[in-house]
C-alpha cells in the first residue's frame, strides 16, 4: 500500500471498520506480549515462591525499559502520523531516525549502569534477602537486552502509527512465542538463568524481525543518514511520548512501592501481588491493543482536520473497550483460584502456599471489579496523546498509579485488607479525572473548523 492509498484509507473509509481492522493485529500483539510476560512467572513457578517473587520484582525494571521504548516510540510515532496526514514526508523521515537511534543509545546506557550497580538495583526494585539471589540471576539478562527492547518498541510503534500494525504484530508476537518456548526448554535445566536467557534471545529476534518489517514495508524508512538530532524533533518526541513515559514509569514506581510495602508481610505476599499484576495486565493490554487501532486513525484525521471522524473513533473505541474488558474481568473473577494456582506449582511450606493463594485470589477479585473502568479512561488518554495534548495526557497518565495509587498505598500500608482495594479505588478516581479532561478536549474539537 502506497502512502497515498494509506492516507485515503485512514481519512475516508468507514471509521469503525478501519479501527477494528487496525486493532486486530495490535490486540493479538498485545495479548501475546502479555502471555510473554506471564510465561516467565508460569515456568519459574516450579522453582518456588521466591522465584515467582523475583520475576515480579524484576518486572518493574522491564517496565522502566519499556517506558523508555514507549517514550521514543509513541513520541516519534505520533509526530510521524500527523506529518503523513499533512503529507510532510521529509519531516517524518527525520523523526523516524531520531526516535530509533536515540532509543538505542539510551538502552545501551541503561545496560552499562544497570550491570555496574546490579545488586543495589535489585534491592531498590523490592527484593528481600530470600528473593535477591534469584532476582540478580534474572536481572542480568534483562539489562543486556535493554537496547534491543527499546529499539523494538520504537519500531513497533512507528509501524503501528503508520497503519502497518500487521508487521508490528509479527515482530513482537514472534519474539513472545519464542520466549514461551525457550522458557519451557531452558528453565528446567538452567533455572532462573534459563528464564532470563530465553527473554534475551526473544528480544533480539523481535528486534531483527521488526527491522526487516521496516525495510520491506511501505513505511517511512529508518536510515542513519536521516539521523540529524534537532531540538524541534526532541521537543515533539517529549510532547507525544511524555504521557507514555509517565504512565509506564509511574507504573514501575508503583510496583516497586508495592514490593517494599509487601516486604513486611513476607515473600508469599510479594509473590501473590506479582501474580495478580501479571493476570490483570492481560485485559489491560487488550484494551491498550484496541486503543492502538484507534491511534493511527486519530492521528491522520486530526492532522487532516477531520475532527468528526476523530470523535466517532473515540466513542467507538471506548464502547468496545468497556464491553470487552467487562466480559474478561468477569471470567477472571470466576476462575481466580485456578488462575493463581497456575503460577506456583511447588512449595515446601503448605501453610505459606495457602496464604499466598488466599491473598492472590481475594486481591484479584477486588481488581476485577474496577477493570472495566480501564476501557472508559484508556481511550481518552490515547486520544489526548495522539493529538498532541501533552499536559492533559500526562495528567491522565499520572492519575491511576501516581496521583492516586502510590499515596493510597502508603496510607494503607498497615493493613493488608486495605492494600488489596487500593487499585480499584485508584481506577474510580482516574475515571473522574478522565471525564473532566475529555469534555474540554471534545469541546475544543467541536469549536475548531472542520475540513470536508
Amino acid at each position: 500500500m502506497t502512502a497515498e492509498e494509506k492516507y485515503r484509507l485512514l481519512t475516508t473509509s468507514n471509521v469503525k471498520k478501519t479501527i477494528s481492522k487496525m486493532a486486530i493485529p495490535t490486540i493479538i500483539s498485545m495479548l501475546i506480549t502479555s502471555l510473554y510476560n506471564l510465561a516467565d512467572s508460569f515456568f519459574v513457578g516450579t522453582l518456588g515462591l521466591e522465584a515467582v517473587g523475583a520475576v515480579g520484582v524484576i518486572f518493574s525494571m522491564m517496565a522502566i525499559i519499556q517506558a523508555c521504548g514507549f517514550f521514543f516510540g509513541h513520541g516519534s510515532g505520533n509526530y510521524i502520523s500527523r506529518k503523513l496526514g499533512n503529507k510532510e514526508y521529509d519531516d517524518a523521515k527525520s523523526m523516524a531516525a531520531c526516535g530509533y537511534f536515540t532509543s538505542i543509545i539510551f538502552g545501551i546506557l541503561l545496560t552499562i549502569f544497570g550491570l555496574i550497580f546490579i545488586e543495589p538495583l535489585a534491592k531498590i526494585l523490592g527484593s528481600n534477602d530470600e528473593i535477591l539471589p534469584f532476582a540478580k540471576q534474572y536481572l542480568i539478562y534483562i539489562l543486556i537486552g535493554a537496547p534491543f527492547m527499546c529499539a523494538s518498541l520504537v519500531m513497533n510503534n512507528q509501524l503501528r502509527f503508520q497503519g502497518n500494525a500487521t508487521y508490528a504484530m509479527i515482530g513482537m508476537a514472534s519474539g513472545a512465542l519464542l520466549n514461551i518456548a525457550g522458557d519451557a526448554i531452558l528453565v528446567p535445566f538452567l533455572k532462573m538463568h534459563g528464564a532470563g536467557l530465553s527473554t534475551l534471545i526473544s528480544q533480539i529476534i523481535s528486534f531483527i524481525l521488526l527491522r526487516i518489517g521496516i525495510i520491506k514495508s511501505s513505511n517511512v524508512k529508518i536510515s542513519i543518514k536521516n539521523f540529524k538530532p534537532k531540538l524541534y524533533l526532541y521537543k515533539n518526541i517529549i510532547n507525544g511520548g511524555l504521557p507514555s513515559l509517565i504512565r509506564q514509569s509511574i507504573g514501575s514506581i508503583a510496583t516497586i512501592c508495592l514490593n517494599h510495602v509487601c516486604k513486611t508481610y513476607g515473600t508469599d505476599v510479594i509473590a501473590a501481588m506479582s501474580v495478580v499484576s501479571r493476570i490483570t495486565n492481560l485485559p489491560f493490554s487488550i484494551a491498550v491493543g484496541f486503543g492502538q487501532g484507534f491511534q493511527p486513525v486519530c492521528g491522520y484525521n486530526y492532522g487532516a482536520k477531520k475532527y468528526n471522524r476523530v470523535k466517532e473513533g473515540y466513542y467507538f473505541t471506548t464502547l468496545v473497550s468497556f464491553i470487552g474488558i467487562s466480559i474478561l474481568a468477569g471470567f477472571i473473577a470466576i476462575f481466580a483460584p485456578n488462575l493463581v494456582k497456575l503460577f506456583c506449582k511447588t512449595n515446601n511450606n503448605i501453610e505459606n502456599f495457602d496464604y499466598f493463594l488466599d491473598v492472590g485470589v481475594s486481591t484479584l477479585r477486588w481488581h476485577c471489579l474496577s477493570l472495566p473502568l480501564v476501557g472508559l479512561y484508556n481511550p481518552a488518554s490515547m486520544l489526548m496523546q495522539t493529538i498532541g495534548k501533552a499536559v492533559k495526557a500526562s495528567i491522565l497518565s499520572m492519575a491511576r498509579q501516581g496521583l492516586f495509587f502510590i499515596p493510597l498505598l502508603f496510607i494503607a500500608s498497615s493493613s493488608l485488607s486495605f492494600i488489596k482495594v487500593v487499585q480499584p479505588i485508584s481506577d474510580v478516581l482516574t475515571l473522574i479525572i478522565s471525564l473532566i479532561l475529555t469534555i474540554f478536549v471534545l469541546k475544543e474539537m467541536k469549536e475548531n473548523k472542520e475540513l470536508i
